[in-house]
């Protein structure tokens, strides 16, 4: 009020100005700024073309402001973008273009269907200012470009008619000047990525892969310059601090993308020539290429090799670890790693040619650079992970290896890499790890007790194996030791402050309960009480907080002024709308505090579950700005689900009428928020999570799950929203939706799909019946007699297929299809018996033929009249090999 009377009596703008920036109060600068501009709003005047600096200056307050709150300049969109249009044409004015260029990427996610048009116009200006921009400055330039990824995020259907203008505009980036900075490089390759990601077909309509190939090419096998290697071969090099924005890290991550997102015969067509040159190079840094080429593949075309080229791929690998180069053994140790991470089980096979040559890389550890020996650790400890019981002849030599550098390796890295190889032996080896099992937890209490800063990832390490030992080494052997390794797990929690350090001591106290959770009883309080504190911790939380734009009457009437003023002081709008940040290493923390709040309660029982943990939780990390990230909402979602279940478990052993209210108190809050959750979620891996959480609770649960009135209802509403996808997160994708998010749907459909069953075995059939005929099953019946014409040739070729995994999953979808479809494919049992019959004649594959047996037990029960029973069961009887338990349809 004092302000709007200095205003009347004609404040200077000088002063109005300090104000704006000056005086702690929001309040009072939004004030000011309101009152400024009501004084200069006619008095602005209209820059003419010749001053280029006024207009540079002009588009650079517009970009600020834009860019702190774009929203409320929606109205104005049109008029900005042939604003910008006008002067992406000055091609002589680079400074003024960069500022209408950063605005524009502050616009693009507002923008809506009306400025849609317009949008797709300014494509071509913008290459062509783009171009300019790079010659007057390349800083400029490489933040420019991100112009693309917010087009590609938002609106991609603006850049369709132009990929091939832009992707030959991000090639041109990389061949016609050899002066341009790395960034630009990396800006151009990374656009180039982020396209094939999200329009792989178009890409290859217009026959733009090869292009990309012969340029990509060069950047991946380019050597350094001389004197120099490159960041991940240097001496001291290893994965934390390599420097991975580098244009050769984001050419292979084209040719990941490319792998995951379009079909691997087209790609390895046009790719297979070039890695096949780079491998049979004398050039080094070429044959590092190719290798580098077979790693990135391994992940998206991982069934293509399976069947069609691992033999040769491997053989490839194998002998460049024999390389007279360490560059090359080093890509060699890196694409053996992702073949055994991404490969399996096929690796694990060739186990007795590829053991000899990573123990061969263990025997000379403390000679080599640091980060070649991270690279071999990553491929030894991804093909051991999977190697199950067949690590025992190894055993003996890997464990002589691992205990010698923990007891006499100086370097710190290295000593960290031992013990995470130690973890995955555990994995595989099992209980035969128990005769090196004290050794091993003396040099990791070493470990943990030493209080040096340099030890604290090693001490993170070290605690996540302890936590693998818990859970594989045996229940006899870790039990006496289950208490000492919870108190040094509080111990290192009250004295050090480290998200990855918690929450790997926090997994640990959750494999200690699966083990001996008495021992965590006299802690529990301490315990949660930490982990609930990290659940609200606000650390790690970075707060962006944005300009609010002003807005009044064009009204000058200076009670109208007055009016706005009221209004302005008077508005409920939070001032501190914020954006938020958040740093890995907490979300992660969060993310294993639920999932460990989860397993104890259920390992423990009522001393940690209950209805207050669960509001807590609830309360800590709901969808909120601090805390967004998907990866938490599903694991508190989950472990809330594990709450449930605990309770159960424990009125079950204990069926008081004191712990049956609890129960019910809890899932009264919890699965109505599992029913929110699936309705109103945006994230799909939430959603799952949430229906596999459900899931779990009408399981264990079974009718106390569904005691309040209209559950029952409530729950078969949400199954049947999904099913037939009205939810928020199914919503929106249409024809733009791509492979992931497909697969995603009918994942959740599976979720939804399995809880069908539970629902009817947890109420009498007479209260289930209405869901029966309301339709939950006429729809997946319907569904599958739809789709049953497509189906049948894709699984009927598959049956015929040389591969035994193909032929085995073709066999058991097809009785599936049987069952599920039931008439609707009775006129095809001729056709699917004779296919059975002709298999079963040359099939040697056990698990094929047990699938069979399944297939036809399927048939059978779903329409009996169509099988001849005494012709199948005489001719084939004889020849079932069963494996006892795996026949059941």
């Amino acid at each position: 009020r004092a302000l709007h009377e200095l205003y009347l009596c004609g404040l200077s703008l000088t002063l109005t100005s300090e104000l704006i920036v000056a005086p702690p109060s929001h309040q009072i600068r939004q004030s000011a700024a309101v009152m400024l501009r009501m004084r200069v709003k006619k008095h602005w005047k209209k820059i003419s073309p010749d001053h280029r600096e006024r207009l540079a200056v002009g588009l650079l307050l517009l970009s600020k402001v834009v860019e702190s709150n774009p929203e409320p300049f929606k109205p104005h969109y049109r008029q900005l973008l042939q604003l910008f249009g006008t002067v992406l044409r000055d091609l002589d004015n680079p400074t003024a273009m960069y500022y209408s260029i950063l605005t524009l990427t502050a616009m693009t996610a507002y923008t809506g269907t009306e400025e849609m048009n317009l949008m797709r116009s300014l494509i071509p200006t913008l290459i062509i200012a783009l171009r300019h921009l790079i010659k007057a400055d390349q800083d400029q330039a490489s933040e420019a470009m991100e112009v693309f990824d917010e087009l590609m995020e938002s609106e991609v259907s603006i850049m369709v008619p132009h990929i091939t203008e832009i992707v030959h505009f991000c090639l041109e980036v990389r061949t016609r000047n050899t002066t341009l900075t790395d960034s630009l490089r990396v800006k151009a390759l990374s656009c180039i990525a982020f396209l094939i990601r999200l329009k792989s077909k178009t890409v290859l309509k217009q026959k733009l892969l090869n292009p990309i190939l012969q340029t990509v090419f060069p950047v991946l096998s380019a050597a350094p310059p001389p004197g120099e290697e490159d960041p991940e071969d240097e001496e001291n090099s290893n994965e934390d601090d390599t420097d991975n924005e580098s244009p050769k890290h984001f050419a292979a991550q084209v040719i990941d993308t490319m792998a995951l997102h379009m079909p691997p015969e087209k790609l390895f067509h046009q790719l297979m020539p070039l890695t096949q040159a780079c491998l049979a190079s004398d050039n080094p840094y070429e044959r590092k290429a190719g290798l580098m080429c077979l790693a990135v593949l391994a992940e998206g075309c991982a069934d293509h090799i399976r069947t069609k080229m691992l033999s040769s791929m491997l053989q490839t690998v194998c002998q460049s670890l024999s390389d007279s180069n360490q560059v090359v053994r080093s890509a060699g140790l890196f694409a053996l790693g992702q073949f055994s991470e991404h490969l399996q089980p096929e690796v694990s096979k060739y186990c007795a040619e590829l053991m000899p040559l990573l123990l061969g890389y263990m025997s000379a550890l403390n000679q080599a650079k640091i980060g070649h020996v991270t690279k071999a650790f990553y491929a030894l400890e991804n093909f051991l992970e999977n190697l199950g019981s067949e690590i025992e002849p190894y055993l003996p030599t890997l464990m002589e290896t691992m205990l010698s550098a923990l007891s006499n390796a100086e370097n710190l890295k290295l000593k960290e890499l031992a013990v995470s190889a130690i973890g995955a032996i555990a994995n595989a080896a099992k209980e035969k790890l128990v005769p090196y099992f004290l050794p091993v937890i003396e040099s990791l209490k070493g470990f943990l007790t030493d209080t040096r800063d340099e030890m604290r990832s090693l001490q993170t390490q070290a605690l996540d194996t302890l936590s693998v030992l818990a859970r594989t080494i045996g229940k006899e052997v870790f039990s006496p030791l289950a208490a000492e390794c919870v108190q040094l797990g509080l111990n290192l929690t009250n004295t050090i402050d480290d998200p990855d350090l918690r929450r790997c001591t926090y997994s640990l106290f959750s494999a200690v309960s699966t083990v001996s959770p008495d021992c965590l009883n006299p802690h529990l309080t301490a315990i949660t009480t930490i982990m609930l504190l990290s659940l609200k911790s606000t650390e790690g939380v970075t707060e962006d907080k944005t300009f609010v734009l002003l807005d009044d009457d064009d009204d000058d009437d200076e009670a109208q002024g007055d009016t706005i003023l009221d209004e302005e002081g008077t508005d409920n709008v939070d001032p501190d709308i914020a954006g938020f940040s958040v740093e890995n290493a907490y979300i992660d923390e969060k993310e294993d505090t639920c999932d460990a709040l989860g397993e104890i309660a259920f390992n423990t029982g009522v001393c940690v579950c209950g209805l207050a943990f669960v509001s807590l939780t609830m309360h800590s990390v709901s969808p909120s700005p601090q805390f967004p990230h998907e990866d938490v909402l599903r694991a508190a979602f989950v472990a809330m689900g594990q709450f449930c279940r605990a309770q159960h478990k424990v009125w079950q052993e204990n069926p008081t009428e004191a712990d049956h209210q609890a129960l019910q108190k809890l899932l009264g809050v919890v699965l109505p928020s599992f029913l929110e959750a699936v309705h109103s979620e945006r994230e799909r891996q939430v959603v799952m999570g949430v229906l596999e959480a459900m899931n779990a609770v009408l399981k264990a649960c079974q009718g106390e799950a569904l005691q309040s009135p209209g559950r029952l209802q409530e729950i078969s509403q949400a199954i049947r929203d999904v099913l037939k996808k009205r939810t928020v997160c199914q919503d929106g994708g249409g024809d733009e939706a791509d492979d992931e998010e497909q697969q995603y749907d009918a994942m959740l459909q599976e979720f939804a799909g399995e809880g069908i069953p539970l629902l009817a075995s947890a109420v009498p059939a007479e209260t289930f019946q209405p869901y029966l005929n309301d339709g939950f099953i006429s729809l997946p019946l319907a569904c599958a007699g739809k789709l049953s014409n497509q189906l049948l040739p894709v699984l009927v070729a598959g049956v015929r297929d040389s591969d035994s995994e193909v032929r085995n999953n073709s066999v058991f979808a097809l009785g599936a299809l049987a069952q599920a479809a039931g008439p609707l494919v009775a006129r095809d049992y001729p056709m699917m018996l004779s296919l059975f019959s002709n298999l079963l004649s040359k099939e040697q594959d056990r698990r094929v033929i047990d699938n069979l047996c399944a297939a036809l037990c399927r048939m059978i029960m779903s329409n009996m009249e169509g099988v001849p029973l005494e012709q199948v069961l005489s001719m084939h009887i004889h020849s079932w090999d069963i494996i006892p338990g795996h026949c059941l349809p």
